[in-house]
């Protein structure tokens, strides 16, 4: 069943690849007026990028980044170099867009934009799917993501998930890693109920219909600090090391990086020095974030951006830095839980190459 429902997603990802360079055809931009609703139930457009035509000495070059979802502190680096300047520094003006339908990387394998914010499962899917899609840099060294849950619920252990509503949003790729989980800890999967609650909430949602779910904690669990909410956190890496893999990731395509290797060079030099920025100056880059998107509660801004700022790079050499080990072990992880239907080739999935030295 997890197999035939990835074919699916392969299908959908090759779908959108065709749709998109359809749409492209007619125009120089992504999205074509695509939009993605935020948290907070505004919406975001997708821009249009103008024909650059011929670039004279002192223009700046014009590329396009789409973010993974609404922005949040996972992306304050990118946001630090547009308006820090440090992309205008390596000749670059990024305009950075928000989600559309195919996600980041059936947009950056087609063409469309020439970055994006993926995840190492969705690189790792889309590569075994056909899809030329690279990942430059981990954006965090470590997964903070893992199981939320409201204290009063009790469930500190995967052993306690039986008999609890799961809150999720119907990828198979949660069944499997909860799965897996609780067969560790010798639970019975089976007496666990799942609830697709989609774009819900997660606190009205554990208010109402849930016992726990999926989220980053440097978002969604600072969130919950600032409102008074205990919640216990089991956070996957720690049950399994193949499941603390990168997330999120900046992407490219292969065709990019063969066509044009200077222009990655210089867009991920600004990256990292935005990052750079974001963990040595945490309180200033919350602000750069804060002004680029006011819409953003600025408490839970610079709350999150404290607490993520030093897991940017964490224990690596540098920011951004990524290890074969890291990709092997998850796509091992995947194929042995059936997610995969074939072996990931997993030193073309990612490079160091573009980091800073």
């Amino acid at each position: 069943m997890k197999i035939q429902a990835w074919k699916m997603l392969a299908l959908v990802l090759l779908l959108a690849i065709v749709t998109a360079c359809g749409n492209n055809a007619g125009s120089n931009g992504a999205g074509n007026g695509n939009s993605q609703a935020t948290p907070n139930g505004q919406q975001e457009g997708n821009s249009q990028q103008e024909g650059n035509g011929e670039q004279s000495p002192n223009e700046l070059r014009k590329v396009q980044l789409m973010l993974d979802y609404t922005p949040n502190t996972n992306h304050t680096g990118i946001y630090v170099a547009r308006d820090l300047g440090y992309f205008a520094e390596q000749g670059l003006e990024v305009e950075i867009i928000a989600p559309a339908d195919g996600g980041a990387d059936a947009h950056v394998a087609a063409g469309n934009v020439e970055f994006g914010v993926s995840y190492q499962e969705n690189v790792t899917l889309s590569r075994i799917a056909g899809l030329p899609v690279v990942s430059l840099a981990a954006v965090i060294q470590h997964n903070t993501s893992g199981f939320a849950s409201p204290k009063d619920k009790g469930i500190e252990t995967p052993k306690q998930f039986e008999g609890m509503r799961y809150g999720g949003w119907g990828s198979p790729i949660e069944q499997a890693t909860i799965e897996s989980l609780m067969l560790a800890a010798d639970a019975d999967y089976d007496k666990m109920e799942i609830i697709n609650m989609g774009n819900s909430d997660f606190f009205a949602a554990i208010e109402r219909d849930i016992d726990f779910a999926w989220i980053f904690y440097a978002w969604t669990g600072i969130e919950a600090e600032l409102r008074g909410v205990d919640l216990n956190m089991i956070y996957m890496k720690d049950y399994n090391e193949n499941l603390d893999y990168y997330t999120p990731v900046l992407v490219t395509s292969e065709s990019l990086i063969a066509e044009d290797p200077e222009l990655v060079r210089s867009f991920v030099a600004a990256v990292a020095k935005g990052y750079q920025y974001s963990i040595e100056q945490p309180e200033q880059a919350a602000e750069v974030l804060i002004a680029a998107e006011p819409d953003l509660n600025p408490e839970l801004v610079k709350a999150s951006q404290q607490w993520l700022s030093p897991r940017y790079q964490d224990d690596a050499p540098r920011w951004g830095e990524q290890k074969l080990s890291v990709w092997e072990g998850y796509a091992d992880w995947m194929f042995s839980n059936g997610l995969l239907e074939g072996e990931l080739e997993a030193e073309k999935a990612f490079t160091n190459e573009f980091l800073p030295r």
